[in-house]
């Protein structure tokens, strides 16, 4: 697996070679046929027709990463359209690279916990939506939870943070995380964000 930044002018910022010493650079006027399947190819969004590189580099077989200088929720979601598997800042810290690649190259998705839960949140409200008329959307899993973790959990499943969800039961934030750690351990997920595509494929898995 090789690392591959595509770049305007082709140079290599410090915290790039810091993060992946051995990643090269690529112009984007030269093309991109060294990057091959398995590689992570990272793509600065100042190139005109990135979004179209993305959705070839990604049909190609490379794992790719969006580099911006302003992150915006709506240029994320265009990168994640069109095959994407992170987005993260162009001059994000060494150690943070270091994690995205980490986590894109295992399957996973760097996006950031605050637009990830607004993207999966917005699916599960889809789903709640298509299913108003049903008197609970994810009862087998929420009849694992008290009432008060069925509460926070459906909170978190709209999108709602620690501080609102304390404002909406009235309850303390430190109660809210308390309540989290016995959901995730109950359903057996690692965070929020586990939490929302469970909840959100369970309720799908009711359409069938």
């Amino acid at each position: 697996m090789k690392h591959h930044f595509i770049t305007t002018d082709g140079n290599m910022k410090a915290r790039w070679m810091e993060a992946f010493p051995e990643a090269s650079s690529i112009l984007a006027e030269q093309g991109s046929d060294a990057i091959g399947t398995g590689d992570v190819a990272w793509l600065v969004t100042m190139i005109d027709d990135w979004p179209l590189r993305v959705g070839e580099l990604a049909q190609r077989g490379a794992t790719v990463v969006v580099l911006s200088y302003s992150a915006d929720d709506q240029e994320a979601l265009l990168a994640f359209e069109q095959g994407a598997r992170g987005y993260v800042h162009t001059l994000a810290a060494p150690e943070v690279l270091e994690q995205v690649a980490l986590v894109v190259t295992n399957q996973g998705i760097w996006a950031g916990q605050a637009l990830l839960s607004k993207v999966l949140s917005g699916s599960f409200q889809a789903l709640r939506q298509r299913h108003a008329g049903e008197p609970s959307l994810s009862a087998p899993l929420l009849g694992q939870l008290t009432e008060r973790e069925r509460a926070v959990a459906l909170a978190v499943a709209r999108g709602a943070s620690n501080k609102e969800i304390a404002r909406q039961l009235d309850i303390g934030e430190r109660t809210v995380k308390a309540h989290l750690s016995a959901i995730f351990k109950k359903l057996a997920v690692r965070d929020r964000l586990q939490l929302i595509l469970k909840l959100s494929d369970n309720a799908s898995s009711r359409t069938a």
